[in-house]
């Protein structure tokens, strides 16, 4: 089996080389894989750091983004992938490779799962250093699409997922733009009736650089996409 890990990466030069020497020094150089970079038009030396990186270890690939914004970078990612399994990792580490390598297993000891999603919600998993007012907002919000989509899934903004990649082309077309295209994905999965596992993670606040979430600019981005896929799902029914 094999994985593609999608990055995407925006002005990260004070994370990005700690990120990609993490990647060295775990269980991925044991498999087959590829590192795909995505670089979403940075303007400080991310793009450079990355270029110059050298490993005997990790197969890491550098792309510009064809687009514009964290939504084409990750739809730009998925179509540049060549593995039989995608997954998305943010480049603040803050979701656990250890994590990561539990989604690898799981997904390949069972034929019948499309995807595999993570939640910092449920019984075992951990989250620290969550700023108060964004977990406050996160819960009212995914507990809302919970309601309204009828699903047993509590953490559909959360970007750290894996999936077949025969799976994952089956949600295209992807009209996201920005972080709302993690919310996409997941109620895709869902309205398309794909099935998926949902397990237990970690998640640790970044110590590094900045958050390139905005509440006040994604918020309208996310009523879009739920209504958006709200709508396919009752399409769906006729």
């Amino acid at each position: 089996m094999s994985l593609s890990i999608i990055i995407p990466v925006k002005n990260e030069e004070d994370i990005i080389v700690e990120t990609l020497h993490q990647l060295e020094i775990s269980w991925l150089t044991n498999i087959d894989h590829e590192i795909l970079i995505i670089d979403d038009n940075s303007d400080d030396k991310t793009f450079k750091l990355v270029d110059k990186f050298v490993s005997h270890k990790i197969k890491v690939n550098l792309i510009k983004n064809k687009g514009k914004d964290l939504g084409a970078a990750i739809i730009t990612g998925i179509e540049n992938s060549s593995k039989l399994n995608v997954a998305i990792y943010m480049s603040d580490m803050s979701d656990s490779l250890e994590d990561l390598k539990q989604y690898y297993d799981f997904i390949n000891s069972n034929d019948q799962i499309d995807a595999v999603f993570g939640s910092r919600f449920i019984s075992g998993s951990k989250v620290n250093n969550y700023p108060k007012l964004k977990l406050f907002l996160n819960r009212i919000a995914n507990n809302i699409i919970k309601i309204i989509f009828f699903s047993k899934y509590n953490d559909f903004t959360n970007a750290f997922k894996i999936y077949k990649k025969k799976s994952l082309v089956k949600l295209f077309p992807l009209v996201s733009e920005n972080f709302n295209i993690f919310l996409e994905l997941s109620l895709k999965i869902e309205c398309r009736k794909l099935n998926y596992k949902i397990i237990p993670i970690s998640w640790n606040g970044r110590k590094h650089g900045q958050s390139k979430f905005k509440i006040k600019e994604i918020g309208s981005k996310y009523i879009f996409t739920m209504l958006y896929c709200l709508l396919e799902k009752i399409l769906l029914k006729k």
